[in-house]
């Protein structure tokens, strides 16, 4: 389950639509119990949480009693009470279905206990209420990657000869190794554990390719006076490798401009900006209406007070002339969400620009 990301960060965040309809005596009390629970108290938090949901009064359902019930959901996942967690969730789930966090800590509870087929149902539904939520989506890629793994290794079971399947459980293990230690957060929430994540180690710059090819000429080798055999000069068939490599790091430092510019303008809300690097033939989210899905990202844009977007470790990849891919991590972080997600984009070059053509979350 340490591979799943629960939403832990976001308890608070996610219902504080609720806390301007509660009285302040409840919204202080939350405040400290989340306080217990964060500091990993989570026995002193769980028995002042019943407290506080018992106590409450008769007219005080619904919305202002949520978030509560949300907390204690997470406290006893902590706890390792799967099934009294997954009640909880579930109730929120049928009377809040619009919120799409109960749905993701279900989907990661029922991935901990191996039922991958009720997790991807749960995040399906997180994803049908907030189609940009970025967590459910991370772990619904996951989810798809234990299930292709139980069906690679039974594959193996009934024909252990089939070296095919072998490389994709291979290529399956190895992903979850490396998403392990990417910023994946466990059930348990950061704060109670105190560790960092650990980032991805930063690929190296592709310029720093470009010295290979000019030492390659070796005029130690002439002054030797190596004879007409050295006269062919396989060097300077590989000359045009450089202007290759050279061409080749434009194109990325090119690509890498336009999604740091992408980035800017989501961060300083310019929705027009933002728009402008997305090609016309971009492939919207579930085939959405381009001018519904613009509407949608405007509304999302400048619902927060502040956004900032960051690319980290970016990888370029040529798919062809006209087009290529790169995979970074995206760091999203306002007054309201902190996400840090795998994301592809595939970039398509009209005129001289490099414009969003497609982008999913994971590679």
């Amino acid at each position: 389950m340490s591979r799943f990301r629960i939403a832990a960060t976001l308890t608070i965040l996610s219902c504080t639509m609720f806390m301007a309809v509660a009285q302040p005596v409840y919204a202080d009390e939350l405040q400290e119990i989340n306080k217990l629970y964060k500091q990993g108290q989570n026995g002193k938090a769980l028995e002042r949480l019943e407290s506080f949901l018992t106590s409450r009064p008769k007219d005080a359902q619904g919305p202002k009693i949520a978030q509560g019930r949300f907390l204690k959901g997470l406290i006893l996942a902590e706890l390792g009470k799967n099934a009294e967690a997954i009640q909880v969730f579930t109730k929120l789930t049928e009377e809040y279905p619009e919120l799409p966090e109960p749905y993701n800590n279900l989907a990661v509870l029922y991935a901990s206990q191996g039922q991958y087929d009720k997790a991807r149902h749960a995040l399906e539904m997180a994803i049908s209420t907030h189609p940009s939520y970025a967590t459910a989506h991370e772990n619904l890629g996951d989810i798809y990657a234990k299930m292709a793994s139980q069906a690679y290794d039974k594959a193996l079971q009934l024909d252990k000869s089939n070296a095919t399947a072998q490389t994709k459980l291979a290529l399956v293990k190895e992903l979850f190794s490396v998403t392990s230690k990417a910023n994946r957060a466990p059930v348990p929430a950061p704060s109670s554990s105190g560790a960092e994540p650990t980032k991805p180690v930063p690929v190296p710059a592709p310029v720093t390719s470009k010295p290979v090819p000019e030492a390659k000429p070796a005029p130690e080798i002439k002054e030797v006076k190596p004879t007409p055999e050295a006269k062919p000069a396989p060097e300077a068939k590989s000359a045009p490798a450089p202007t290759e490599q050279g061409s080749k790091s434009d194109t990325q430092a090119a690509v890498l401009k336009t999604l740091h510019g992408w980035a800017k303008a989501w961060s300083g809300k310019n929705v027009g900006a933002y728009l402008a690097y997305y090609a016309r033939d971009f492939k919207t989210p579930g085939g959405e209406n381009r001018t519904a899905w613009e509407k949608s990202r405007k509304e999302r844009i400048g619902k927060p007070k502040s956004i900032h977007v960051s690319i980290e470790s970016p990888r370029v990849s040529l798919i062809d002339t006209g087009h290529v891919s790169v995979t970074f991590r995206q760091a999203y972080k306002s007054d309201a969400l902190s996400t840090s997600t795998q994301k592809t984009v595939v970039l398509v070059k009209t005129g001289d620009k490099w414009l969003i053509q497609q982008e999913r979350i994971g590679r």
